[in-house]
């Protein structure tokens, strides 16, 4: 009997152990399985599919070419006030703006990226085809649920909810949408994707079964920039941020090429994927192309040259340092492919667009990369939802335009089309052209509308309502006296609150229910980052996701 007593206590110390282990380390094995199932190769340069030799007819299709960051702040463009109050310019994104059109109020279509990238691909509300919610492992949310934490308020895991989840790799657009890519396709364009996708990883949902003919990045939300332990790299890991424990311990340094098995780039990814666009365009010169080029900067983990980094040298903060020079390699990434499409003579026939999928995260525990606007990533304030948007096509769009908006990223699938000669069917986007040309006077759009679980905003007019059930809450601001939302009216306008509440209520009734459930619901709070000591009179929004 004692012996049957001791095995048992083994056995149990073993299971708790292993508890133990999992908890605190299990997190890593989502890159290990992926390592041993999926091996990454040696870095070799990819064979871009060659156009005709000699230049097509001479009124032939412009190019496009959209241009989406990943998690950039409102403030971390030079012309906005740049990071490290200015200190780090952004002067091939600037000119963006200085050469081209900018919309003074552009909005993201949602708070986290996927949605947004759902949104730029199919013109429409993400929810309005139950994308609604970021595509994560399951063990991410698990990690971010249970990880360490300091928050007053509990992120909340929905363990109910975990067998309703589909498979990681079907988390992305239905097959049913139809793509910007696949209607520029069905107007003779060659179609390229560079850099992030983050839509599914699924046959169907990939690239190059949405209407890519090339496809050369990764497939997840995030990737490594180089490896940790490159003599180039300067790292910045941020201890105080769950998510950035899991992103260190799983993201590796690879790309595929037309699905291809995994590989190493060949030095810092932005400038890799900056290279293998401008590759890319001097491939396509003599036909028309749409590229989608979606730079993964400045997104964590926080990884610069240090080439980058060094030229920062009156930057103090060695996070803010790293960001900055993140910074400074998107854009000159940005001004590689300007160049490329000057050498290749196809500058006057190119429309680029530029825009952020989001606004700046809380998590990089920077204060600055959202002003002057209050909340993050993650949240509808201003902060989380105002994006560049710019247009810059010589000749047939002014040049340093500005125009009063709101313009969405939904806008840009109509816009795309109609550049390209296209009709843009059913879509909530407009084709924003006529506005950016003086042919069309008046707001692009009267009303837009965000949604997240049950965090819901509209902006209509001047007016906008933001209603979240943890905790319950209603912000209502006036944007045209208050553009940084520090007043809340909600109590001064009832009448205004219900009015703006039934059109959520009207929005929300035509959208179908979530392609897949929430499974974590993380506090976010609204005018401090993740690492700021937590206060009870701090605002605060829970997240879903």
């Amino acid at each position: 009997m004692k012996r049957w007593m001791i095995a048992g206590a083994v056995v149990a110390a073993a299971l708790a152990a292993l508890a133990f282990l999992f908890v605190r380390f299990g997190h890593y094995l989502p890159g290990i399985i992926a390592n041993i199932t999926d091996p990454i190769a040696s870095s070799h340069e990819v064979s871009w599919a060659r156009g005709p030799e000699t230049p097509g007819a001479a009124d032939r299709p412009p190019n496009v070419v959209v241009i989406v960051v990943d998690d950039l702040g409102f403030n971390d463009l030079s012309r906005n006030g740049g990071v490290a109050d200015g200190r780090v310019r952004t002067p091939n994104i600037d000119a963006l703006a200085a050469e081209g059109v900018s919309f003074d109020v552009a909005y993201a279509a949602n708070a986290t990226c996927s949605p947004s990238r759902a949104a730029i691909m199919t013109g429409r509300y993400p929810t309005r085809f139950g994308f609604e919610f970021t595509g994560v492992p399951t063990a991410f949310s698990r990690y971010v649920s249970h990880g360490r934490s300091q928050s007053l308020h509990r992120p909340i895991f929905h363990e109910e909810s975990v067998d309703a989840m589909p498979p990681l790799e079907r988390l992305g657009v239905p097959a049913s949408e139809t793509t910007i890519a696949e209607v520029m396709q069905g107007r003779g364009y060659h179609t390229i994707h560079i850099g992030k996708w983050h839509l599914g990883e699924a046959p169907d949902m990939r690239p190059e079964g949405q209407g890519f003919d090339e496809s050369l990045g990764f497939m997840a939300g995030a990737g490594m920039y180089l490896r940790p332990n490159d003599p180039a790299v300067v790292n910045a890991v941020l201890p105080f941020d769950p998510i950035d424990r899991f992103l260190w311990a799983n993201l590796p340094y690879a790309v595929q090429f037309n699905g291809g098995q995994r590989f190493e780039p060949s030095g810092y990814i932005t400038d890799y994927f900056a290279d293998e666009a401008a590759r890319a365009i001097e491939a396509n010169r003599n036909r028309p192309f749409f590229m989608y080029l979606a730079f993964n900067a400045p997104h964590t983990p926080l990884q610069a040259t240090r080439a980058d980094y060094d030229a920062l040298r009156d930057v103090s903060d060695h996070t803010e340092r790293v960001y900055g020079a993140m910074i400074t390699a998107l854009d000159r990434g940005v001004g590689r492919v300007m160049q490329a499409l000057r050498d290749n003579g196809l500058d006057e026939n190119t429309l680029v667009i530029f825009t952020s999928d989001n606004g700046g995260a809380w998590y990089v525990g920077l204060p600055s990369i959202n002003a002057p606007f209050r909340g993050w990533k993650a949240t509808f304030f201003e902060g989380g939802i105002r994006t560049p948007f710019y247009a810059r096509w010589p000749g047939r769009l002014p040049e340093g335009a500005r125009i009063p908006g709101p313009a969405t990223h939904m806008d840009i699938f109509a816009t795309v089309a109609a550049a390209g000669g296209a009709t843009h069917g059913d879509v909530d986007g407009v084709n924003l052209l006529p506005v950016m040309r003086g042919e069309a006077q008046g707001a692009p759009h009267a009303a837009l509308f965000w949604r997240s679980g049950a965090y819901r905003a509209v902006r209509s007019g001047d007016w906008k309502l933001q209603v979240s059930d943890r905790p319950e809450r209603t912000w209502l601001f006036n944007l045209q006296d208050d553009p940084y939302e520090h007043t809340d009216l909600s109590a001064q306008h009832p009448e205004r609150v219900r009015e703006l509440r039934a059109m959520i209520d009207a929005h929300q009734a035509e959208m179908p229910e979530p392609l897949w459930p929430t499974l974590v619901e993380a506090p976010v709070r609204i005018d401090v980052p993740l690492n700021a000591p937590w206060r009870e009179d701090q605002e605060y929004v829970y997240w879903s996701n």
